[in-house]
């Protein structure tokens, strides 16, 4: 069964979620004698705590894409020196048979340049095989098992860096994923956390119950600018 997707429940950058975190931990901190009346211990402020920890040393896309990017680098390096053996081959056989022929025309090199990571490496090893095929009546231009090795050995590097590029792609969804479910696992307790102080201050402190309102004054001030703006364009 697939996997279900994910949505991430809070509306902000993951460095402004871990700051209001760190903020309404010390927080609870200074009101942890209220938060008890609460049923919410220092013991779990403190497994908070290294929630928000975990998640500040979950890397980060900007880690994942730059790794993403590197192994795409490798990859491009990889099939350029696997076109460059191709190309040693096919000017071999152009010399033999001309290249409107039947015989060259097998090698399917046509658009060489233009051909998918897939395709490229299904051109190498076709090229590898009838060639071989051919290695007789091609041996006086000189084409021999150590030149089709060239290709054969691009391939198999091709293949490889194609592969590891594949997986980097794939550790980066992970990795965006396990964080979304980090993050949202933190927020829920930010809330949770935000609720209990304003609901301890509401009637005694106006200052001390803004200050819980870390995530939703963000949004009443959202709320404020729009109805204002809806206002001003009636």
């Amino acid at each position: 069964m697939k996997k279900q997707y994910i949505n991430r429940n809070y509306n902000t950058q993951d460095a402004d979620l871990y700051r209001w975190c760190l903020e309404a931990i010390r927080l609870a901190h200074r009101d942890a004698e209220h938060f008890h009346q609460y049923g919410y211990s220092m013991e779990r402020l403190k497994t908070f705590m290294t929630m928000c920890d975990l998640f500040q040393k979950l890397p980060d896309d900007n880690e994942m894409v730059g790794e993403q990017m590197i192994t795409t680098e490798k990859k491009n390096q990889a099939a350029e020196n696997l076109r460059t053996a191709i190309r040693g081959v096919m000017t071999r056989v152009a010399l033999k048979f001309h290249d409107k022929t039947g015989r060259y025309r097998k090698f399917g090199t046509a658009k060489l340049g233009d051909m998918s990571d897939p395709q490229l490496l299904f051109c190498g090893r076709r090229v590898v095989r009838v060639a071989r095929a051919q290695i007789d009546f091609l041996a006086e231009v000189g084409m021999n098992e150590n030149i089709l090795q060239r290709v054969t050995d691009a391939c198999s590097t091709f293949e490889n860096a194609l592969n590891i590029q594949q997986d980097r792609l794939h550790d980066r969804d992970i990795a965006v994923e396990r964080r979304m479910e980090q993050g949202n696992k933190i927020y829920t307790e930010l809330v949770t956390i935000c609720d209990i102080g304003k609901d301890i201050w509401a009637t005694k402190d106006r200052v001390k119950y803004d200050q819980y309102c870390i995530y939703d004054s963000n949004n009443e001030d959202k709320k404020k600018r729009k109805q204002k703006q809806s206002e001003s364009a009636a």
